[in-house]
């Protein structure tokens, strides 16, 4: 059986659950799968554009994204955003299109909303006959995922099942499996030899501070409100912050840029502050790490909060003395930590890569 796993390069958190639906479809069966980048296939600069445009405007004018993000999903309006997509998406993704066509996938999976919509039309078209599996990377549904031919909807939670019917998708088409995570994240660890590796001390309550893939937010005003606790502290791609903290050498703070062992820095943290993001909120609750949010992007992490207080996960940050606050909490309640980590556990999938790859049986 052929599978094809289609992410796209707008954010790290499409990327990282392709990855892990993938390397779950290498495990568990023996499909020929092939991982897809959708941004490969297309002109250099509409892929510059594409995903430059939505750094630009999370990084620096997040209100005019959070503006844009409401506005494609009125719900009058989404005859016409369905068919200016359909254009749009086939006058730059053409090459794409040839792909699904030429091999013709059993299945193809997908972690973002952009090759739903293309996968979704090739069907109607007859043009391709595969299995269209969406797997949503937030807590909340934006209008912008439904395509009418998706065979399967993936999603994080009970409330976002509900929300996919508010919208218009058939219940029997959507299934809660979690956001899927590398299961890297559900692994055992020696938090006292991962502490040592990393000049760390043993019995301090340690918070990981993460900036999202971009870099964003204050983070050397969190580290200065926390000159009590251990603090580790991930810059993603911003050099430029991963440069200033290094200069600084904060005596409380442990600096890391880009990483590939999130799952050994959330191993040995006993809260997490992070930009909450469907990915990194997904990875926290799997390995059921406390969470405070902090400056998020306007439209689908303000959704994610909202969805997650539903389920009492999470602390919103209104300043960053709020922050120092929540966290001394956690570090002096027993009851508190105890109550937060239960609740991360209701919610947190550890299996949602088995029971995605389980849909291809």
């Amino acid at each position: 059986m052929k599978i094809a796993v289609i992410h796209a390069t707008a954010g790290a958190g499409h990327l990282k659950a392709a990855e892990a639906v993938y390397y779950g479809i290498q495990k568990y069966t023996n499909h020929d799968v092939k991982i897809i980048d959708a941004l490969d296939h297309c002109s250099p600069l509409f892929r510059k554009l594409y995903a430059g445009t939505y750094v630009m405007l999370v990084s620096h004018i997040p209100r005019i994204w959070g503006f844009a993000f409401g506005l494609v999903d009125i719900p009058f309006l989404q005859g016409l955003m369905l068919w200016a997509r359909g254009i749009y998406n086939h006058m730059n993704m053409g090459k794409l299109e040839q792909l699904l066509i030429d091999r013709q996938f059993d299945y193809v999976i997908v972690t973002h909303f952009m090759p739903t919509e293309i996968v979704s039309r090739l069907k109607e078209q007859k043009k391709i006959k595969s299995k269209l599996i969406t797997c949503v990377t937030d807590y909340d549904v934006h209008r912008i995922w439904y395509a009418k031919n998706v065979d399967r909807y993936c999603v994080a939670t009970d409330w976002t099942k509900k929300k996919c019917a508010a919208i218009g998708i058939p219940d029997t088409k959507v299934q809660v499996t979690g956001i899927p995570t590398n299961e890297l994240f559900s692994a055992a660890y020696d938090v006292g030899e991962l502490k040592a590796q990393m000049s760390l001390e043993d019995n301090k309550f340690t918070v990981l501070v993460a900036t999202g893939s971009f870099g964003i937010g204050p983070i050397e005003e969190i580290i200065q409100e926390l000159p009590d606790f251990q603090v580790v502290v991930v810059c993603g791609h911003n050099q430029s912050l991963y440069k200033t903290l290094m200069e600084k050498k904060y005596k409380n703070a442990k600096v890391f840029g880009l990483v590939d062992n999130m799952h050994e820095l959330m191993a040995i943290s006993n809260a997490m502050v992070t930009k909450p993001g469907g990915l990194s909120i997904s990875e926290a609750l799997v390995m059921q790490l406390p969470l405070i949010f902090f400056n998020p992007i306007p439209g689908q992490e303000t959704n994610n909060i909202r969805v997650l207080h539903e389920y009492g996960v999470g602390i919103s940050s209104t300043s960053i003395a709020h922050i120092a606050r929540e966290l001394d909490k956690l570090r002096t309640s027993q009851d508190a930590h105890t109550t937060t980590l239960m609740k991360t556990k209701e919610v947190g999938r550890p299996f949602a890569v088995k029971d995605i790859v389980n849909l291809t049986q």
